[in-house]
């Protein structure tokens, strides 16, 4: 069987078609790399072990009302704890080198640690949840860009996981402020 040089130049013609195409793709700008520049889209967050039972899931940063976290501002951290062992688990410290302290808190109190009984799961961050808030960030950080997140358990270990800011469309709702009725102006009827 011979081959056809029509049937040759397609086959070429398709073949540089495809590699042009992907080192075009290449030459683009990586957003992930510029410093500062958010990706569109966003990340979801990390998911890590601690050890066999215990499991930090959906590691994020809330996004910020104003879409930049500044030097100096504080945010809430977001994730779940999972114990699939049948001990209960506290965790009694959160530290990074890009935040001053961490505030635990439960049951609206400051705490000294946040529990995870056996076999189940802990969300921080949610309505009514125990929260952990970073405070006095060191380095500023926009959706997408993460700071490195140290948590620590006793008597379970501890990880480091990078918590990503996350992404734009997931903004927190600013707090209702209800008007001083000592400053209302409404005419008498």
């Amino acid at each position: 069987m011979t081959s056809h040089p029509r049937h040759r130049r397609r086959t070429l013609a398709a073949a540089t078609l495809v590699v042009t195409l992907s080192l075009s793709a290449c030459s683009q700008d990586n957003p992930v790399a510029d410093e500062g520049s958010e990706v569109p889209g966003g990340a979801v967050g990390p998911d890590e072990a601690v050890n066999e039972d215990v499991k930090l899931l959906q590691v994020q940063l809330e996004y910020p009302l104003d879409g930049v976290y500044e030097e100096g501002e504080d945010a809430r951290l977001f994730l779940s704890i999972a114990n699939t062992g049948s001990e209960e688990v506290d965790l009694v410290d959160v530290r990074g080198p890009d935040f001053l302290d961490a505030t635990l808190t439960v049951d609206g109190r400051s705490a000294a640690a946040i529990t995870v009984p056996g076999n189940d799961n802990v969300y921080v961050g949610a309505e009514g949840a125990p929260s952990i808030v970073l405070e006095d960030l060191q380095t500023e950080r926009r959706s997408s860009q993460s700071i490195p997140v140290t948590f620590v358990f006793e008597n379970a270990g501890q990880v480091t996981i990078d918590a990503m800011v996350a992404a734009e469309g997931q903004n927190p709702t600013p707090t209702f402020d209800f008007p001083d009725p000592a400053e209302d102006v409404s005419p008498d009827s």
